[in-house]
């Protein structure tokens, strides 16, 4: 299961191979803050708490926007994290402003 937090809905979804945090997020109408779902505004970023490893590696456009110690938080771009095989994964939004 898929627990993502929005800015006011939570919800548990099931995983879905190959989708984005974001791409759930949208699909379950969790309020989930995004401009421009290609990793460059960073909007939709998000700490994964639990199951990063679930996900994909971060991508380059993550490698340009987010710090070191961003990564160390567990800190992830929605629109960039892919659910790679099914488990328990949990994501926060956590923008900036």
């Amino acid at each position: 299961m898929i627990t993502l937090k929005g800015r006011s809905i939570q919800k548990i979804v099931e995983p879905e191979t190959g989708l984005t945090l974001l791409d759930l997020a949208l699909k379950h109408k969790v309020d989930w803050s995004f401009s421009c779902t290609r990793g460059t505004c960073s909007r939709c970023r998000c700490v994964v708490t639990e199951g990063a490893e679930y996900l994909n590696a971060p991508t380059d456009a993550e490698l340009d926007n987010l710090e070191d110690e961003e990564f160390e938080q567990g800190l992830r771009l929605g629109c960039q994290a892919v659910v790679r095989t099914a488990g328990p994964v949990t994501a926060k939004l956590k923008p900036f402003f």
